[in-house]
């Protein structure tokens, strides 16, 4: 498998979802397979994840499961053929779910009259169509102004970006969804259109109550949670920068500086952030990227990304195992550029119960980073320490040892780590002479090798980390 730190999320469709695909992009580079609830039934998402097992099985991989839901989004219904909005013209939509034309349209978001407002921006296909409202009669039909005009076919997506709409992140189909990811074991649950710190905190009680061991990948991508982004980063587990609805709902000019101000706030957070949408957008036909999307990803990666996300180019693209090709070598070659690394994120003070762990983490890296370590090991069982690590993105691999399975998936989607089961806690010393083992005959480290450990003592306790150990191979 290519040796990497920033990890690959490939979204799976028709074009991936065959054994033989699967196994491709996960040899060529994949940590983690998305399952897009907004598309594909039951079946299908339950088949691809026991091909993803199976795959695991017989690759040696821990490969994560990201279950991605669809959240409230607005579509237009079935529209007639050339559906042609002209400029000027008056277009009026209504609650309900017949066919539309050049001059009204229908949608099945039943508050849509309620919620917006004279004068409001109404945008329609991913914000080419632009309309503006003149007047609602508060309960299913909504007159406009075309602005921008164009082609409108069916299905096509609804952005209120200034208006407050009524409807929750968890919708009634999210809910059966969720049940139904959890059920799967999903190790991430891909929370859409948060607006508030509430939101996260609704979806990690039903995850709980569910007695699932998923956690919350929060999708910025509406105005509101740009604005609560300190508490969003907070209650949830990590962050997905959605640049394609983000784009629509906020001017695009905007989008660059907070996917900047969202992965510093991410790491100094110790949360995993992903930057996602449109990264190789070209190769859903193309055999290659534009210049303009090799770009696109070195700068998500300088940044300091845990993760970059595929969609369509690997779930119905053309080139599914190439695209990820592509993406790889670009990820490892700006990853030859050292000031990517060690970016000595002040570990915080304020949490008394945390404040002995952060500091061991905080200077496991610095340690590193002096005598140029080849890994840093983490004996842990929540995962914690593995996190905090690697928000100071040491230049030395990161590797997970754990008694605890069910964060094994979990640990593809953070910068540079990769997790081996083990569960003999005998004694410090035995176990610290047991990974060096473990790590030479699985050609991690070689003889003369400095690796650093983190753990706890006593060991077999499996406490908070509290102690830091140089050792040589």
């Amino acid at each position: 498998m290519p040796v990497k730190f920033t990890k690959i999320i490939a979204t799976v469709g028709p074009a991936s979802i065959s054994s033989e695909v699967l196994e491709g992009m996960i040899k060529e580079g994949v940590n983690v397979i998305r399952l897009n609830f907004s598309h594909g039934d039951y079946p299908t998402h339950a088949t691809t994840v026991e091909r993803v097992r199976e795959v695991d099985k017989k690759l040696g991989t821990h490969t994560a499961l990201l279950a991605d839901m669809q959240g409230p989004k607005l579509r237009v219904g079935p529209m007639a053929a050339e559906s042609d909005l002209k400029a000027g013209s008056e277009f009026t939509i209504h609650v309900g779910t017949e066919e539309g034309n050049s001059s009204e349209a229908w949608t099945n978001y039943v508050h849509f009259a309620e919620d917006v407002k004279p004068g409001e921006p109404v945008l329609l296909d991913d914000g080419k169509l632009k309309l503006r409202v003149e007047e609602t009669n508060g309960k299913d039909t909504v007159k406009c102004t075309v602005v921008h005009g164009g082609i409108l076919s069916s299905r096509k997506g609804l952005n209120l970006p200034s208006t407050d709409i009524s409807l929750p992140s968890l919708t009634d189909k999210d809910r059966a969804d969720l049940d139904f990811a959890l059920g799967l074991g999903v190790d991430w649950v891909g929370l859409s259109f948060v607006r508030t710190s509430a939101d996260v905190i609704d979806l990690k009680d039903r995850i709980a109550k569910a007695g699932s061991h998923a956690r919350v990948v929060a999708k910025v991508e509406k105005p509101e949670a740009v604005d609560d982004l300190e508490g969003i980063v907070e209650a949830t587990d990590a962050v997905m920068i959605a640049r394609g609805d983000l784009g629509v709902e906020v001017p695009m000019q905007k989008v660059p500086m907070i996917q900047k101000r969202i992965i510093g706030l991410c790491q100094r957070s110790g949360k995993p952030v992903i930057v996602a949408t449109q990264m190789m957008e070209s190769m859903i036909e193309s055999i290659a990227p534009t210049r303009a999307e090799v770009t696109d990803v070195a700068n998500a990666v300088l940044d300091g990304a845990d993760a970059v996300m595929l969609s369509g180019e690997t779930s119905v693209g053309a080139h599914p195992i190439e695209v990820i090709k592509a993406m790889c070598s670009i990820v490892m070659e700006i990853e030859k550029e050292d000031h990517i690394f060690h970016r000595n994120m002040a570990f915080e003070d304020d949490r008394p119960e945390r404040f002995v762990t952060d500091a061991i983490c905080y200077n496991a890296c610095d340690l590193a980073e002096r005598v140029k370590a080849s890994a840093i090991v983490t004996m842990t069982f929540s995962g914690y320490t593995a996190y905090k690590v690697a928000s100071q993105r040491p230049k030395a691999l990161i590797y997970v040892f754990t008694g605890n399975r069910q964060i094994m998936g979990q640990m593809a989607l953070c910068w540079g780590v990769e997790a081996f089961h083990y569960d003999k806690m005998i004694s410090t010393d035995h176990t610290i002479s047991d990974v060096k083992t473990l790590l030479q005959r699985a050609e991690k480290v070689s003889s003369g090798d400095y690796i650093i450990h983190v753990a706890s003592m006593p060991i077999a306790e499996a406490g908070m980390s509290n102690m830091l150990k140089i050792s040589r191979v």
